[in-house]
């Protein structure tokens, strides 16, 4: 009997210890909102679109230039040497390498700009919601976008004032 006491109490106590450890205070903040309006996020985002214009204006140009000159040389391959068609056609594929090439190094710099813009500020982000989650006393700070049900307390509006907007 003394060791079923034992056993008992010792089983209340574990069970006790884990409702205890289960109560760990958690909130949750919603990243998504907080990068679609910081400002600095935004002025990331319309340094990004400029450039891809810019690159999107290049490549046209590119392209239109390679059409002009295909319409061009359709039209005169009957009437020029064999050798020149040869020449022309050499010419062409060469555009053609330039274009691509263009394309992937205009891909690969936008998506190195885009990263060299943004993880400053996502590391910005993360150190606000670490300040203000430690300054409200939680223990775990969840993504609102991860989660099924948010019904705990939002710390969005705190991370915003924290970082300035």
């Amino acid at each position: 009997m003394k060791q079923f006491k034992t056993l008992l109490i010792a089983t209340i106590a574990f069970f006790g210890a884990q409702t205890i450890n289960a109560q760990a205070k958690t909130a949750h903040v919603d990243v998504n909102e907080l990068m679609t309006k910081m400002p600095a996020v935004l002025d990331a985002q319309n340094q990004l679109k400029k450039l891809s214009e810019t690159y999107d204006k290049d490549y046209k140009t590119m392209v239109d230039e390679y059409q002009t000159k295909i319409k061009k040389y359709d039209a005169e391959a009957s009437t020029v040497t064999e050798a020149v068609n040869q020449t022309r056609q050499t010419e062409v594929q060469d555009m053609i390498k330039r274009i691509n090439d263009f394309k992937e190094t205009a891909q690969t710099d936008l998506q190195k700009k885009e990263s060299d813009l943004m993880k400053p500020l996502l590391e910005k982000i993360k150190a606000s919601i670490q300040k203000v989650g430690k300054a409200k006393g939680f223990q775990y700070i969840l993504n609102a976008a991860d989660l099924l049900l948010t019904d705990g307390p939002d710390i969005t509006p705190d991370v915003k004032k924290d970082l300035g907007f």
